[in-house]
């Protein structure tokens, strides 16, 4: 009954020991089926990696063989080389190696000529010695004075020669240097031109009648007396009919005196009180006529950013002449020039501008100021914020300062071509001629002048000089001598030619 019972307990525990048999068989069956995967896939791995080296190792001979073969090549290449190398240097060494041979042929057979060139040499010398001997015996001159003498004849031909050439020379810069000149100047005048002003020192009024004269003069001469020493000018009441004259130097004080003059007589009242009154206010119009020309003439002249103090001066040349030109309408025609000029010169057009219309700014100073024009007014454009090139350019317009720029030649220029142009300024008759006997005193001043002539209204000085004192190169000298001169102590327009006349004249009579 008991061994019925545990039988189905010992059928498990078989079962269940038949299946742990058989599980571990699959597991161990399962275990080796992938050991013989990972072989299989080890073989594949292993044998493509040998076919790799395989195929590697084919691709490393043949490119072994290939640089094998190629510096196989270069070698030779290079053998080839080397051998037309040396065939070349065995040509030079052979061709060096006869040179050599003639080289040594040539010394020795210039040995030979130069001990025969010595010996000929010798007797050369010994030739002319004997005859150096001859000659000093036949001409009773020793060697030197012979050599002095054909020093003394060479000179004199080399200074002639010299003098021609310096003639041929100047003539050449002379003549290159007046076409330049001109043409810069022709079109500087033909672009810039003003008109012809007449030169007054007094102005005339209109009176409606002859009875205003009697008022003009007052009781006593009160009223005349009143006038003038308000506006500081004199008044002259004549026989000419319904006018009188106001007549000052100052053309500010003759300008404010001539209106002061025209108001009273077309008020009609007359008296010191009303005098003095009419007089300021009259003043005051012409300060702000000064002014507004003095900024007038910047904008034409194109000379923007001056001071107004330098305003109010300049403004006072337009009732300042000189030789009958107005010196405002000069200085607005020196700064066109100047525009022109340093344009076609390549130079600062703005410096130069300013410069030229600045360059007089000196003469619109009373007699107070020390002083010339030029430098007066460069201190006082200096004063009032003017750029030092512009200053150097005023100041060294009559060479009273060095010029430090072109800047300033050009206004030094620009200054003459406005005053010498034709029918500028007008000369009077007094100083005409004493500017011609100057230059005719300054060329007479020389050793060996014969007569000298002032032409063509002072613009040309002939000399005419003593043949025999003064040859072909001493006239040269003399005229640049002259022409120096005439610079440095004489004051002109333009410029002035200097003609220094040589003549020889060799007379016979046939009989």
């Amino acid at each position: 009954m008991d061994n019925i019972r545990f039988l189905p307990f010992l059928i498990s525990l078989f079962a269940l020991a038949i299946g742990a048999a058989i599980g571990y068989f699959y597991k161990n069956y399962q275990v080796i089926q992938e050991n013989e995967k990972k072989r299989a896939e080890a073989n594949d791995i292993l044998s493509q990696a040998e076919k790799k080296a395989t195929r590697i190792e084919k691709e490393v001979q043949d490119q072994a063989l290939e640089i094998r073969q190629s510096a196989e090549k270069e070698a030779n290449r290079r053998r080839m080389e080397l051998g037309r190398y040396e065939e070349r240097l065995q040509s030079r060494s052979d061709q060096l190696d006869r040179r050599a041979e003639k080289i040594e042929d040539r010394e020795h057979a210039l040995s030979k000529l130069q001990s025969t060139l010595d010996k000929k040499a010798n007797q050369v010398e010994g030739i002319y010695t004997e005859v150096s001997k001859k000659l000093e015996e036949v001409s009773n001159l020793t060697r030197q004075e012979a050599r002095q003498i054909l020093l003394d004849q060479v000179e004199e031909e080399t200074r002639n020669d010299m003098s021609r050439i310096v003639r041929e020379i100047e003539a050449e810069a002379r003549d290159e240097g007046e076409r330049k000149a001109r043409r810069l100047i022709a079109d500087a005048i033909q672009r810039v031109a003003s008109e012809h002003v007449d030169e007054v020192t007094s102005s005339t009024v209109a009176l409606p009648s002859d009875d205003m004269k009697g008022r003009i003069i007052g009781r006593n001469g009160r009223n005349i007396r009143a006038f003038e020493k308000a506006t500081g000018v004199d008044v002259i009441v004549d026989d000419t009919p319904e006018a009188v004259t106001v007549s000052c130097f100052d053309s500010v004080r003759r300008e404010v005196a001539k209106r002061a003059m025209a108001k009273l007589v077309i008020d009609g009242r007359i008296h010191p009180a009303h005098i003095e009154e009419i007089v300021a206010k009259e003043r005051d119009r012409i300060d702000k006529v000064i002014l507004e020309a003095g900024e007038e003439a910047a904008y034409e002249a194109g000379v923007p950013g001056l001071h107004m103090e330098i305003l109010k001066k300049l403004g006072r040349l337009k009732f300042r002449t000189s030789y009958g030109q107005n010196q405002l309408a000069h200085a607005v025609e020196s700064a066109q020039l100047c525009s022109v000029l340093a344009a076609e010169m390549g130079a600062n057009v703005e410096a130069a501008k300013a410069g030229g219309l600045l360059h007089d700014l000196g003469k619109a100073m009373d007699h107070n100021t020390e002083g010339t024009h030029a430098q007066i007014g460069a201190e006082f454009a200096e004063r009032y914020g003017v750029p030092p090139l512009v200053v150097n350019a005023i100041g060294s317009h009559h060479h009273e300062a060095e010029q430090q720029s072109v800047e300033a030649v050009i206004v030094e220029a620009a200054d003459a071509i406005s005053g010498a142009r034709p029918g500028a300024r007008r000369e009077s008759l007094e100083h005409y001629l004493k500017r011609v006997r100057a230059l005719e005193d300054a060329a007479d001043s020389y050793e060996g002048v014969k007569k000298s002539y002032a032409l063509q209204a002072g613009r040309e000085v002939r000399i005419f000089v003593q043949p025999k004192r003064i040859d072909d190169l001493a006239a040269s000298r003399l005229a640049r001598k002259i022409s120096k001169n005439i610079e440095e102590t004489m004051q002109y327009p333009g410029k002035i030619k200097v003609t220094v006349i040589r003549e020889t004249r060799s007379v016979e009579y046939a009989k």
